[in-house]
């Protein structure tokens, strides 16, 4: 499927955190689980929830929440493991919920906002605007620098 200037769609994964809805390329997305089990690591930066065993690999899970600085959940709902694919590998995000997968028309791409702080300004690559809604396009390399800069320390 091909929009009407020949340019295909961009198809994201969505998922929300907090007051937040997010997209990544759905081709970062390894796959979605719901909670895993995780390791403790100690001394860990509070974003590192823990480690995952994924089909014997052991993957390290980012807490959203966390990386936002974003107050804990009010709910008792079961959070999401999105597991992306990195450079080095794979990681997981989790997530308050996952949404669809969906195809977005390039036209509808905006710059990142100026206002955006961090941590969240570095993260988002662009906004994308949609009859569903308003998606900020995250950057998964980016959402896990945390762990690339707490293993050269």
């Amino acid at each position: 499927m091909t929009e009407k200037n020949g340019t295909p769609p961009q198809q994201l994964v969505t998922f929300t955190t907090g007051e937040y809805s997010f997209g990544i390329d759905v081709l970062e997305v390894q796959e979605v689980l719901k909670r895993q089990q995780m390791t403790l690591v100690p001394l860990a930066p509070d974003e590192i929830r823990g480690l995952i065993n994924l089909r014997g690999h052991i993957v390290t899970a980012i807490g959203m929440r966390q990386r936002l600085r974003l107050g804990a959940r009010r709910d008792n709902d079961e959070e999401m493991n999105l597991i992306v694919s990195l450079r080095d590998g794979v990681a997981s995000l989790v997530v308050d919920s996952v949404g669809d997968v969906i195809s977005l028309d390039p036209s509808m791409y905006k710059p990142r906002p100026r206002a955006l702080k961090a941590p969240l300004k570095e993260m988002v690559l662009g906004v994308y605007e949609s009859e569903k809604g308003m998606f900020l396009h995250l950057a998964p390399e980016v959402v896990c620098k945390v762990c690339e800069e707490d293993a050269g320390a």
